[in-house]
């Protein structure tokens, strides 16, 4: 029986949702998950390789660590935006998101 989607499905999920809804365009490279948990947290860190297409592209960038999404029993603690390569109408970025369980 399936337990539902992990927290990454639900992180590529809110960020393709939150492309969509400022007109971009969002297309995955890479993404790597491992489980992840302190004294009292447990979690995962994700590393995802993504591009990005449209326009508004350094607005979305700038916004990306602030924004919320929302993941069902998974909250984003920290997301950091890690490498950029971009052109006018299209960015490639590294970002590392840690989620933890809630």
């Amino acid at each position: 029986m399936s337990r539902g989607p992990d927290a990454a499905m639900l992180l590529r999920r809110a960020l393709e949702r939150h492309a969509e809804r400022c007109g971009l365009s969002l297309s995955w490279h890479v993404t790597q998950s491992r489980r992840w948990a302190s004294a009292t947290f447990v979690g995962a860190c994700h590393r995802m390789a993504l591009a990005i297409e449209g326009p508004g592209i350094d607005a979305w960038i700038a916004a990306l660590d602030e924004v919320d999404l929302p993941l069902r029993g998974h909250l984003v603690a920290d997301l950091i935006v890690a490498t950029i390569k971009q052109t006018d109408t299209r960015a490639d970025l590294g970002i590392e998101v840690l989620t933890v369980a809630t």
